[in-house]
């Protein structure tokens, strides 16, 4: 009888166990700055509902929020490498608090403009530094295992964080300004308590001395280009959750309730599945979980040509889900490993652009090939471009720089006992 708890006590070890406390305390900050994230999910609605701005005009602001945060990957990045990952942090999360509040008090469409690009640019600034972050302090062989934990708290916070905004919204939106404020200052004095600096002491006496990477170095890098390109290619899919799905659903006569219910599954199977993927994915090798992952997301998408019930349009939610759990994780794993020590940041300033470019593209171009060419030609082209990023990664792994580093095995299990993991 007590050998379930034992078997469970085991696999949590395995699971979270043996990872720094400094990890856990970014941890903490990803996930409190996740359940304060209301801005980004609601601005759209707040300029329209809020404001009585125009549809048209709402896109211009949410795109150009976008442009903010495609920016500040890279600047961000550079940041991280030149002067270090904790004042990258700490002034990002400072200056994501100002910006925030000053979004909601702000009135005139030239104003919010502005600053909804300075939101979208201090809000994404600290991406690379908290990767860069976790590839230091956490050990090569338990950096899936990390990134994974990571992601399970980036959906956990967003998800509590959309069902709260949408009851606070009902009475008003400067409270979600202020929310999301007073969140990320929270984080920030996480930062300053719990989370030092982890820029190697040799890469910061190079920088010093004028030897460390060059500024481009990341940009003639092409294995690792690649990989970049590719996993934009996935992630364009994934932008047609929440753009052309809803109006495909509704051109089939189901209501928002039932794409409400549908894409649920998403928050909800990530919540449920993060972990056992979390340990599943570390026992396999990277090369061929990212092509799985890569099939699994694009005909996951692809099969919603055959979508017209509810129960079948749930199904491929849960099956394009399942990719995206194991690839966010994988990909970022084998990002951070091909980064040079001395160029984390900027590397993974870069990489970072496979999430925020197609989040700028996807939303405009599936909504002009939805009126153009339908949503079935939408489907089996999210499919091909599955395709395409599965067979490129099968190539891509089989270079010689990267057989050795994708082609290992991703994490080692833990071998100390329950008792000895590392609380967060």
């Amino acid at each position: 009888m007590r050998a379930k708890p034992a078997g469970m006590r085991r696999a949590l070890a395995q699971t979270v166990g043996g990872l720094p406390s400094a990890f856990w305390w970014l941890w903490t900050t990803t996930l409190v700055n996740r359940l304060g994230g209301f801005v980004a999910t609601f601005l759209a609605l707040y300029l329209t509902v809020g404001r009585g701005y125009s549809a048209a005009y709402a896109g211009l602001v949410v795109t150009l929020y976008a442009v903010g945060g495609t920016a500040a990957n890279v600047v961000g990045g550079l940041l991280a490498d030149r002067i270090g990952r904790r004042p990258v942090l700490m002034a990002a999360q400072l200056a994501t608090a100002v910006s925030t509040l000053l979004l909601g008090l702000t009135d005139g469409r030239a104003a919010i403009a502005v600053v909804a690009v300075l939101v979208g640019f201090t809000s994404n600034a600290s991406r690379p530094a908290v990767m860069a972050i976790m590839a230091d302090v956490v050990p090569e062989r338990d950096r899936t295992r990390a990134f994974s934990l990571n992601f399970w708290a980036v959906n956990i916070g967003f998800g509590a964080a959309a069902a709260v905004a949408g009851l606070v919204a009902e009475e008003g939106f400067l409270p979600l300004f202020i929310g999301e404020a007073a969140a990320t200052l929270v984080c920030a004095f996480v930062v300053y308590l719990r989370i030092p600096e982890t820029r190697p002491a040799a890469d910061a006496q190079q920088e010093t001395a004028g030897q460390s990477p060059r500024g481009n170095v990341v940009w003639l890098d092409r294995p690792f280009l690649a990989l970049t390109g590719l996993t934009a290619l996935v992630c364009l899919t994934y932008q047609q959750a929440s753009t052309t799905l809803p109006v495909s659903m509704a051109r089939e006569g189901l209501s928002p309730a039932a794409f409400g219910l549908v894409i649920g599954v998403n928050g909800l199977l990530i919540v449920v599945l993060q972990i056992p993927v979390t340990r599943m994915v570390g026992i396999h090798r990277r090369g061929p979980l990212l092509v799985v992952a890569a099939l699994l997301s694009g005909w996951g998408f692809g099969l919603l040509v055959f979508a017209s019930t509810i129960w079948f349009y749930a199904f491929t939610v849960a099956v394009w889900t399942v990719g995206e759990s194991i690839l966010a994780p994988a990909a970022m794993d084998v990002a951070t490993t091909l980064a040079p020590v001395g160029a984390r940041g900027r590397y993974l300033g870069v990489y970072s652009l496979s999430s925020s470019v197609p989040a700028l593209l996807g939303p405009a171009t599936g909504g002009w090939l939805f009126d153009h060419v339908g949503a079935d030609a939408i489907w089996l082209g999210c499919g091909g471009l599955g395709t395409v990023a599965a067979i490129g990664y099968a190539v891509l792994v089989r270079t010689r720089r990267l057989r050795r580093t994708v082609n290992s095995v991703i994490t080692t299990i833990p071998a100390h006992s329950p008792e000895q993991a590392s609380e967060p």
